[in-house]
């Protein structure tokens, strides 16, 4: 019986993936390293451009706010960074901890660790 869990039958990434491969791929290869790696660098140069424009206005109550911004942002790019390591290290678990008889768990975690570039 089918399962909605169920991607596929455990083998290459094509038997795996069961169809959805090219989706993955876009997801593993495409938009997490977007989220991961662009979101922080954004996040961390508009912090830096805010703090930029506070110094030139020479307005102390303006700097402070600005350096305030700028830490905060850091902190939201450290957790978007990290956002896709803690994202598939809880997919890792559930496929180990999941009952694999049942929800086939083992081949969405194949497929998704086998997708390479």
């Amino acid at each position: 019986m089918s399962n909605i869990f169920q991607i596929g039958r455990v083998g290459n990434v094509k038997d795996s993936c069961g169809g959805l491969e090219p989706i993955v791929k876009i997801i593993k290869l495409g938009i997490m390293p977007v989220v991961q790696i662009g979101i922080p660098i954004l996040l961390i140069v508009f912090g830096v451009i805010d703090l930029g424009k506070a110094v030139i206005s020479s307005d102390e109550k303006e700097v402070k706010a600005a350096q305030s911004r700028l830490i905060k942002r850091c902190i939201y790019a450290v957790a978007v960074f990290f956002i896709t390591t803690l994202v598939s290290l809880i997919m890792n678990l559930v496929a180990i901890g999941a009952d694999k008889e049942e929800a086939n768990a083992s081949s969405w975690a194949k497929c998704w660790n086998d997708i390479k570039k």
